[in-house]
């Protein structure tokens, strides 16, 4: 597991070894003992801002200082390869079944449209992308894939407590990466499962602000990151679970990428929710969620644990590319599908 505060990791007023030990403050947090396999190299960070493997990183500056990522198209039309991904999540979902692993998808969807109004005069999305979400959540109700509804759920973001999406940043806010982890919870109990309190769930800290540049932002030349300026990143302190750190084993295992990092609180809000402890394997976007999900299950803490539910998490950006896509993730994670298939089969049976 590659464990950070967020990705990328800007050079704003904290050093180095303060943002480690602000990584290690907030893992204890939320029990993932066991998980931790050691911190990313941060030399690499901005790679973290889910930028394709080989596209160049452009940047889309908008209305009030607000940034997008250039490299998520707002026009094309990949819904048929979006949908083509969600039935091979769909042959996972029932392998992992077939070993008693529900598996619940969470699939972040675009900071373009959520924040349409902040685009740069002239720039639409296209109707095509205005409802692939939508076509989503409709394909994965066909199918019979249990697929939380990320949209309704940051819009119970209270606006006046924080936006759903940072302003020069590409990650969600952590108010709005814990609506979702809410609704997680629900979707599982509405499985029957977690339906009782056991008291081992993660206890919330209060919030607290931090002022940083955003991981886009630090992807401009210096004056125009300077007239961008710093973003408030709204985040939980971590809460009291000293005694949560040698509880039961986790039964729930969040797998994604920088969404779900502890320090925007998925894990955490989850755990709390449900009242038991969440485990957590994320990377950054270019290893692609296809190669995060077997790096877990292939991984000996997965050989050894007795998980009930597997959360897996995407990008709606990336959504349209299938574990071969060459030009998004790196080397090392591009595999055929069939590849793909039979190295889950073959982790699943070990």
């Amino acid at each position: 597991m590659t464990v950070s505060l967020r990705s990328p990791l800007g050079s704003d007023s904290q050093s180095i070894d303060a943002r480690r030990r602000r990584v290690l403050f907030s893992l204890g947090a939320a029990p993932l003992a066991g998980a931790l396999a050691g911190l990313p190299n941060l030399a690499l960070a901005v790679q973290g801002a889910q930028a394709p493997a080989t596209k160049a990183q452009t940047i889309i500056e908008g209305r009030d200082r607000w940034l997008f990522p250039g490299w998520e198209s707002l026009t094309e039309d990949d819904t048929a390869g979006c949908l083509q991904a969600l039935d091979l999540i769909r042959k996972a979902a029932d392998k992992l079944s077939a070993a008693d692993i529900r598996t619940v998808i969470v699939i972040a969807p675009l900071k373009a449209r959520a924040y349409a109004d902040k685009l740069p005069d002239g720039m639409t999305l296209s109707p095509a992308v205005k409802g692939r979400y939508a076509a989503l959540a409709a394909h994965a109700g066909k199918i019979g894939l249990d697929m939380v509804d990320a949209e309704a759920a940051i819009a119970t973001v209270n606006p006046t407590d924080d936006t759903t999406f940072i302003r020069a940043d590409y990650h969600w806010s952590a108010r709005a990466a814990e609506a979702n982890a809410a609704a997680t919870a629900k979707l599982l109990q509405a499985r029957g499962l977690f339906t009782e309190r056991t008291g081992g769930g993660t206890r919330l800290g209060k919030w607290t602000e931090e002022i940083s540049y955003g991981d886009l932002a630090d992807l401009l030349p210096p004056e125009k990151k300077k007239a961008v300026g710093k973003d408030h990143f709204f985040v939980r302190q971590a809460g009291n679970n000293k005694d949560l750190l040698d509880s039961a084993p986790s039964l729930v295992q969040v797998v994604g990428n920088s969404m779900v990092q502890p320090y925007l609180g998925f894990p955490q809000k989850l755990s709390n929710a449900i009242d038991n402890p969440v485990g957590l394997t994320w990377t950054f976007g270019n290893v692609g969620p296809w190669k995060t999900l077997l790096n877990y299950l292939e991984s000996p803490a997965f050989k050894s644990a007795k998980i009930k539910a597997l959360v897996w998490q995407f990008n709606e950006g990336q959504m349209m590319n299938g574990p071969n896509a060459a030009t998004q993730w790196d080397a090392a994670s591009i595999m055929a599908e069939d590849a793909w298939l039979a190295r889950l089969d073959k982790a699943l049976a070990r």
